[in-house]
């Protein structure tokens, strides 16, 4: 769901948000954000500090068996030879 609202822009170019929308996507005072420019809209997000990173859910990714992992090790050491 997108969400419009106005901001200003200072005499330098600083784009001034309101509290409302940093609480909402989570950016805090005197944190970072990443700026994406598509076309003619910039989209602002915060940029992911270690500790957000480590609130993320973890992928659980299904067991490998000794063979497969052996088989991975060997196709990571060719690889790797080849560079």
């Amino acid at each position: 769901m997108s969400e419009t609202e106005e901001l200003k822009v200072g005499k330098r170019g600083e784009i001034y948000t309101t509290k409302k929308l940093r609480t909402k996507i989570g950016l805090a005072v005197g944190g970072r954000a990443i700026a994406i420019v598509e076309g003619k809209r910039l989209i602002v997000q915060p940029k992911p500090t270690a500790l957000t990173l480590l609130e993320k859910p973890r992928m659980n990714p299904e067991p490998l068996s000794p063979k497969e992992l052996s088989q991975l090790r060997k196709e990571l050491a060719e690889e790797i030879e080849t560079r």
